[in-house]
C-alpha cells in the first residue's frame, strides 16, 4: 500500500506577456505533437513545452521556437517533477487560439489550466512519485461585477476582435 510522504505547493514561473497552459499527457511523443499543434494553430507563435516522462529513462522531454520560454518551461516542469505533467509558455497568441489543437492531440489526458494569471500547482508526493492534485488560477473573487463591470467586459471583447 502506498504512502503520502507531503503535498507541496509549487509556484509556477511567469513573465509578463506570457501565457502558460498546464496539463497531463501520456506518452513520449507529447513534446513533438504539441509542437506540431502550436505551429500550425496561430502564425508567429512563440513557445516552449516541457513533459516530464515517468517511465523509462524519466527525463524532462522539452521542445519549442523560443529559447526564454523553453527555459522557463524546463524550470517549471523541474520544480513540479510530477509524472507525465506538462507546461507550455506562449507569446504571440492567447490560450484560446490553441486549446481546442491541444484537446486534439491523442495523448493529452488533461488541461489543468490556461492563464497568464500567477499559478500555482498542489502536488502530492508518495512513495512511488509526483502527482498533481489540483492548480490555484489568480486570485480569489472580490464581488460580482455590475453594469459598469459588464459594459466594459463587452468593449474589452470587442477591442480584441473575440466579438463582433
Amino acid at each position: 500500500m502506498g504512502e503520502l510522504k507531503k503535498i507541496e505547493v509549487v509556484d509556477i514561473p511567469r513573465a509578463e506577456g506570457v501565457n502558460a497552459i498546464l496539463g497531463q499527457s501520456h506518452f513520449i511523443k507529447t513534446v513533438e505533437d504539441v509542437y506540431e499543434a502550436l505551429v500550425t494553430s496561430v502564425p508567429g507563435i512563440r513557445f516552449g513545452v516541457a513533459f516530464c516522462e515517468s517511465s523509462g529513462k524519466r527525463l524532462i522531454r522539452y521542445d519549442g521556437n523560443d529559447e526564454e520560454l523553453v527555459s522557463m518551461a524546463l524550470e517549471a516542469a523541474r520544480r513540479v517533477g510530477a509524472g507525465h505533467f506538462f507546461i507550455i509558455y506562449i507569446r504571440n497568441a492567447w490560450p484560446i487560439n490553441v486549446i481546442n489543437a491541444l484537446r486534439h492531440v491523442s495523448e493529452i489526458v488533461t488541461l489543468y489550466a490556461a492563464s497568464a494569471n500567477p499559478l500555482q500547482v498542489i502536488v502530492a508526493e508518495t512513495d512511488q512519485g509526483r502527482g498533481v492534485l489540483g492548480v490555484v488560477d489568480g486570485g480569489t473573487p472580490l464581488g460580482i461585477e455590475g453594469e459598469a463591470d459588464k459594459r466594459e467586459r463587452h468593449e474589452f471583447l470587442r477591442k480584441i476582435g473575440y466579438k463582433r
